[in-house]
């Protein structure tokens, strides 16, 4: 699928470094095929001797004779590197972004492109245990749909909406989730450690918690409410625990949550289109 095809990364930070690891450390391509650009040429150097990939500081240089084009970005980047890429890339080349807030508008505008695919992956993609959600222009074709697929499955899993208003849904559920569950860790560990554990012990106890009650639902299959239930003896430990979190309306808590984080990413998307199209 990936095999022999050219493809450049504008932007080599965290995520892209991940994309790169990821599809290095699958088999699903190889050094030669890969060029990766960055304004920092430390940050070029480390990827050049860490992967083997062919680097350049040079954006018009990273997409030449590219067919997969990797936006890998900050938003505040968008202006210059579109300056830098209008009308360089292939007109038959993917562009695939990551850019946070940069709707597909905005990129066609910037690139004068068509064939895009905007993602939206979570910070867990650094280590392969990611979730993307991904959608794109009708100009992409079956096979490049397919290739987006196994590049966004080396960060993790990958899941394609039809329509891009579904991004800033999973930018409030899985896109800022993370900061969300990492919350409920923090208090979980504190809790821990009021009660006389050690941190270290406390975290510990946490993590492997978290850890196996999402592999338990994985691997039986069943809903969350049946092993909630499960585990919840009347007038047990646990029921007087959940009586609590319900007193509180943690339900209510949580989706006020995610929904003010979908809200944020729908205006933030409108404040960079009407900032990048004027």
């Amino acid at each position: 699928m990936l095999n022999g095809t050219k493809i450049a990364f504008i932007g080599s930070g965290v995520m892209g470094e991940a994309m790169i690891k990821g599809l290095l450390t699958q088999g699903l391509t190889s050094p030669e095929c890969i060029r990766a650009s960055d304004p920092w040429l430390e940050r070029l150097e480390y990827i050049h001797k860490t992967y083997g990939v062919e680097v350049t500081p040079d954006n018009a240089e990273a997409v030449r004779g590219a067919e997969i084009v990797v936006l890998s970005i900050k938003p505040q980047s968008l202006p210059k590197v579109g300056n830098d890429l209008h009308s360089k890339i292939h007109p038959d080349a993917l562009v695939l972004s990551i850019i946070a807030g940069a709707r597909i508008r905005t990129l066609q505008h910037k690139l004068f492109h068509d064939r895009i695919v905007r993602a939206m992956p979570n910070t867990p993609a650094q280590i392969g245990k990611g979730m993307t959600v991904w959608t794109a222009t009708e100009h992409v074709t079956e096979h490049q749909l397919r290739q987006t697929e196994r590049i966004l499955s080396a960060m993790g899993e990958q899941l394609q909406v039809d329509e891009e208003g579904y991004l800033d849904m999973a930018t409030g559920l899985s896109g800022s989730g993370p900061g969300f569950v990492l919350l409920i860790i923090e208090a979980m560990i504190d809790a821990g450690v009021h009660m006389g554990f050690s941190r270290r012990d406390a975290e510990k106890m946490v993590l492997q918690t978290i850890e196996g009650t999402v592999a338990l639902m994985r691997a039986s299959g069943r809903h969350s409410a049946e092993l909630k239930n499960q585990v919840t003896s009347p007038g047990g430990t646990t029921a007087a625990g959940l009586y609590e979190l319900e007193k509180a309306s943690i339900r209510a808590i949580i989706n006020d949550a995610i929904f003010a984080a979908y809200r944020r990413s729908q205006e933030l998307g409108e404040l960079s289109e009407k900032r990048d199209l004027s």
